[in-house]
């Protein structure tokens, strides 16, 4: 499903702009989901909660702007609220087009919202689609995952990444950002508690950082870095380089 400009009605908009989802206790937290909650609140939740995010979104446009070419089309898989297509639009040639892609109808009606108050004048598509049942590329320079893998069935990702390495232009660059584990357990547990540290600085509580962990346990799943390092080599990336890293937080970059 193709979502156009004027799709999006204003019955859409929840009025709710701070991140409060699980703030209230609950019997039984049940697994994280893209709800027209969770859209409603996600750039306050992904502010508080990703450290350096907005530096992340200046680098990721900063790389693509690097790779894509004009005429040419960028993807960014797992869209959420088009954080990501504002930025890299400031820096990327007005003839590129971006396809943004998310399984979340709520998300999508969000990203189209804050496109049009952004006076996105570039094309632009935003599309429905699940990345587990794959996933189809057209003239494609760019290739955004932003804190997307993780969310992909490990089942499903040797899959996923194989389909955009074989179906990217040559020369074409994949930029990924992912929650990691650490090589190491000792490392592990260690940056996890620094992570949660950071969250009680942006003024969650024990409550909210407890039952948002249950509720990602099974939905979140993600890989050691190196492990994302050898998964992207063994599909034939020809270069590869960590672009950010915080603990448990990194950005990399593989080029075809």
């Amino acid at each position: 499903m193709v979502k156009k400009s004027g799709d999006v009605q204003n019955s859409t908009k929840v009025m709710q702009d701070k991140d409060e989802v699980f703030k209230e206790p609950a019997n039984r937290v049940e697994d994280f989901k893209f709800s027209k909650k969770v859209a409603s609140v996600f750039d306050d939740m992904v502010s508080r909660s990703v450290p350096f995010y907005g530096e992340m979104q200046r680098m990721i446009a900063e790389i693509a702007a690097d790779f894509a070419t004009p005429g040419s089309v960028v993807y960014d898989l797992g869209c959420s609220t088009g954080t990501t297509m504002i930025g890299m639009d400031t820096m990327l040639d007005k003839s590129i087009k971006f396809v943004g892609i998310d399984e979340s109808e709520d998300m999508l009606s969000k990203c189209d919202e804050k496109l049009k108050e952004a006076n996105f004048e570039r094309p632009y598509e935003l599309r429905n689609g699940n990345l587990h049942k794959g996933i189809e590329l057209e003239n494609a320079s760019v290739v955004v995952l932003c804190l997307t893998l993780q969310f992909v069935r490990p089942l499903y990702r040797d899959k996923l990444i194989a389909e955009i390495y074989e179906q990217m232009n040559p020369n074409g660059a994949l930029i990924l950002v992912e929650k990691v584990l650490g090589e190491d357990s000792i490392f592990n547990r260690l940056f996890i508690n620094y992570y949660y540290n950071y969250k009680r600085r942006n003024n969650y509580s024990e409550m909210e950082i407890s039952q948002k962990r249950e509720a990602l346990e099974n939905v979140l799943i993600p890989y050691k870095l190196m492990e994302n390092r050898e998964m992207l080599l063994n599909h034939k990336f020809r270069y590869f380089e960590v672009f950010f890293k915080w603990y448990n937080f990194c950005g990399l970059v593989a080029v075809k």
